[in-house]
């Protein structure tokens, strides 16, 4: 029952006040002479928050797990005996 009687008196009181804040007035600082009669109370000033971007994920490179490396010898040579190529004689080499 309270709501009922409380909710068109709280609407008209806040439509009042929105009226007073939008009625024109004198360009003057409010540490100028406050408000009307000398109130010095500084507006307040609502804004919305601030969002800021989410800050930079660094991730560690991924970890490898390479074998070491191998020692792979170069390959053997191999001694070419001495030999006839057709008509021509070939000397002994290492290939």
């Amino acid at each position: 029952m309270l709501k009922t009687k409380l909710a068109p008196a709280a609407a008209v009181l806040g439509l009042a006040a929105a009226g007073f804040a939008a009625a024109p007035q004198d360009a003057r600082a409010w540490w100028a002479g406050g408000y009307g009669i000398g109130i010095y109370v500084p507006p307040m000033v609502v804004a919305p928050p601030v969002i800021y971007p989410p800050p930079p994920v660094y991730v560690a490179p991924p970890v490898v797990y390479a074998p070491p490396p191998v020692y792979v010898p170069p390959p053997r040579r191999v001694w070419v005996p001495p030999h006839w190529e057709g008509r021509y004689w070939v000397q002994g080499h290492w290939a």
